[in-house]
């Protein structure tokens, strides 16, 4: 039998999730998507979340594990490898697997039989909208599913840090008074089945992986005004225009189900992500085509210092809060909302070195820059 969890967050979150995945995989359906994974029921949801963060409270030699857990049956894996022994799913049992199974992309494979959970291997592929609860660091687990074409980052569902629970906000509500912000990552935590991925996101998680911090602004393809808010001479401009993304992203949507389309999209984000470690701002245009890096902010002769913005998180029942900019980060921050005051058509995405991720946009509508911290989305 399922033991009694006593981690109270998971019982407090599990129906949510399984209300989650019911509405996904029936939508996929719909739209006729193949090689789904079964419907996670709440009790099974409970049980695994109440496992992992105990698990994640261990150390095996002196290290926290890192543990990626994938809800299927060995039959709706791809290549698995089986132990010839099941293991019972326990923060023991876990903790001694976790060394082997750190290498990203790899996930324990766990399954349900006359109510007991256990660990049956590993796997590298899933099927789409496949139940997944990652163990990133002591007490922090983040619960996601894949895409149904098995393309991009996964959808981040729901984050759990000790007692403190953060649901995704799939509505983006908390940008509904800045269109900028809205159509940059509109639908994130859907999982577009036709194909189509956020560039802004798998950029962002670009940019994440390098621990360096940075900053990019999208500036408009048809006007140069934002360039009275960068310091001349830009220390790397690049001409002609890097455009590998741009080129990627106007081929027939036929084309993007293919894996070489996919592999060579990332790589080009990946292109674009690596040279924000350099020390600077790297300058992109809203079709992707990369024009410089290295660029140094300055206030526009025309403007005054900007002293107010609003900041939100991408989370159910989530509340805007009035700051200056000061208070929301470091340089890198308070120059993306002094740019994206002067340069309203603009926006700005800015990573810290502590794993902190923020898109600036201005909205019309509050009259003032928009800060969202999309960290949930990218963990």
């Amino acid at each position: 039998m399922l033991s009694e969890p006593t981690y109270i967050a998971a019982r407090m979150v599990a129906v949510t999730i399984e209300a989650h995945f019911a509405t996904h995989l029936a939508e996929a359906r719909r739209q006729g998507a193949t090689n789904l994974a079964d419907e996670p029921q709440s009790p099974i949801v409970e049980a695994i979340i109440d496992v992992a963060f105990w698990a994640s409270l261990r150390k095996e030699e002196g290290h926290s594990p890192k543990i990626s857990i994938a809800l299927l049956p060995p039959h709706q894996a791809s290549q698995p490898l089986i132990f010839g022994n099941r293991i019972r799913l326990t923060p023991h049992n876990l903790t001694k697997l976790a060394p082997a199974v750190e290498s990203p992309g790899i996930h324990l494979g766990v399954w349900y039989e006359n109510d007991e959970l256990y660990v049956w291997g590993t796997t590298l592929a899933i099927p789409g909208i496949c139940f997944v609860l990652e163990v990133i660091e002591p007490g922090l687990l983040v619960i996601k599913h894949s895409r149904t074409d098995g393309f991009g980052k996964f959808v981040n569902i729901a984050v759990l840090k000790g007692d403190e629970i953060k649901i995704v906000d799939e509505q983006n509500t908390g940008m509904k008074d800045c269109p900028a912000l809205f159509d940059t990552i509109a639908g994130i935590a859907m999982p577009f089945v036709d194909g189509t991925v956020n560039i802004m996101v798998e950029l962002a998680a670009s940019m994440r992986i390098h621990g360096r911090g940075g900053l990019v602004l999208i500036v408009p393809e048809h006007s140069d005004n934002w360039k009275e808010s960068i310091i001349h001479p830009i220390n790397y401009p690049v001409v002609p225009t890097f455009d590998g993304i741009a080129k990627l992203l106007k081929q027939d949507k036929c084309d993007r189900s293919k894996i070489d389309w996919q592999e060579a999209l990332l790589r080009s984000i990946d292109i674009v992500g690596g040279f924000t470690a350099v020390d600077g701002a790297t300058i992109i245009n809203r079709s992707y085509e990369l024009l410089a890096f290295g660029a140094k902010i300055a206030r526009s002769g025309m403007s005054l210092p900007v002293d107010r913005i609003i900041t939100t998180e991408p989370v159910m029942d989530g509340t805007p809060t009035l700051m200056h900019p000061g208070q929301n980060g470091g340089t890198r921050h308070l120059a993306a909302a002094q740019f994206i005051f002067d340069q309203r058509d603009a926006i700005a995405l800015v990573a810290s070195q502590d794993g902190r991720f923020t898109i600036f946009a201005w909205s019309p509508k509050l009259e003032m820059v928009h800060a969202h911290r999309i960290d949930i989305l990218l963990l």
